[in-house]
């Protein structure tokens, strides 16, 4: 009787000792704290699970990099309630139970989860970030003109990151050590509305005029139709340089004089159609007063001679004014 009792004094000694003290098998997280007090324990989770998961990342596309620095990530663990229910399972049983491991060395195999948590919204500002450097609008093909020439400038292709797929390659790689801390970005192109092959069908007539030739070209698809020879604005009054549009198209079109002192006493008259209307046949407006017509006086084709319009022959305006419409690109240089 003696022996038991001093056998069951040793037992609840020995037990007591370990009251504090994890079972071996036990896992927080993977880490094994099997036979350290609760101090020890939450250092070693620490060290083990927290300390490689503090790391920066990096993404990266061809030679362009950008770094998300570990510590905004602010990954975290409840530790101190892991270890705590860790060290309850270790007590686990009751006494006779726990005399058993002790006296066999067994373990207890028991995995406690310690839940990692992490900064969503600094992942979510850095793939913003990422996006706003990487994204590139498409560029249109289109037109460059000159006063004798229409040169194509090719469209382009934009691109746009895949932000949802870059976003889950992060989520996946902050809590996972093994994991490749850089990333490589993913984007797919996004294409021009006008692309070189379609920039024709934009421009399905265009006109340009050469003031130092006094020639007006028109394009047709983009390919020289037909060339005229024109008058334009006298020194004073010249034809405005830059690109324009034709604005408003008019058969036999009555004259309305500008508020202009060469006018003279006819500044803000209306003149109809007739002998004393010097805008023959055809009249197509450009700027501000400014457009192409017919005339008379042919004589003053191929100078400056005008007050700022174009002036051509009557055959020739009447040919131009059916293949262009109003909205036709006009470049004067």
């Amino acid at each position: 009787m003696l022996l038991i009792v001093v056998a069951a004094a040793g037992a609840f000694a020995y037990d007591s000792a370990q009251k504090d003290k994890i079972a071996d098998g036990v896992t927080v997280a993977g880490v094994d704290v099997g036979g350290m007090d609760a101090d020890e324990a939450r250092a070693a989770v620490r060290r083990e699970l927290l300390s490689p998961l503090r790391h920066e990342l990096e993404v990266s596309l061809g030679s362009e990099t950008w770094t998300l620095p570990g510590e905004k990530l602010k990954v975290r663990a409840n530790i101190d309630e892991a270890v705590d229910e860790a060290v309850a399972e270790s007590q686990d049983g009751g006494l006779p139970t726990r005399l058993v491991r002790y006296v066999s060395g067994g373990e207890l195999d028991e995995p406690v989860a310690a839940d990692l948590e992490y900064s969503q919204p600094a992942i979510n500002r850095f793939v913003r970030r990422v996006a706003e450097e990487v994204n590139r609008d498409p560029i249109d093909a289109s037109v460059s003109p000159g006063s004798d020439s229409l040169n194509v400038i090719p469209g382009q292709s934009g691109r746009k990151l895949r932000d949802v797929r870059l976003t889950e390659d992060l989520e996946e790689a902050v809590l996972n050590a093994d994991a490749p801390h850089t990333v490589v970005a993913r984007v797919h192109k996004t294409k021009p509305e006008v692309t070189t092959k379609q920039v024709a069908g934009e421009y399905p007539s265009y006109l340009t005029l050469d003031r130092g030739s006094f020639t007006l070209r028109l394009w047709k698809d983009l390919k020289l139709a037909k060339t005229y020879p024109v008058a334009v604005g006298q020194e004073g009054l010249e034809t405005p340089e830059g690109l324009y549009e034709i604005q408003a198209k008019e058969e036999n079109p009555t004259w309305h004089v500008p508020e202009s002192d060469w006018a003279g006493s006819l500044a803000g008259a209306t003149i109809p159609p007739g002998p004393s209307n010097p805008i023959k046949a055809r009249w197509m407006a450009i700027y501000e007063g400014a457009g192409i017509h017919g005339t008379e006086e042919t004589s003053s084709l191929g100078s400056a001679a005008s007050h700022g319009c174009v002036r051509m022959a009557i055959p020739d305006v009447e040919e131009l004014y059916d293949q262009v419409e109003v909205g036709t690109p006009i470049y004067i240089g």
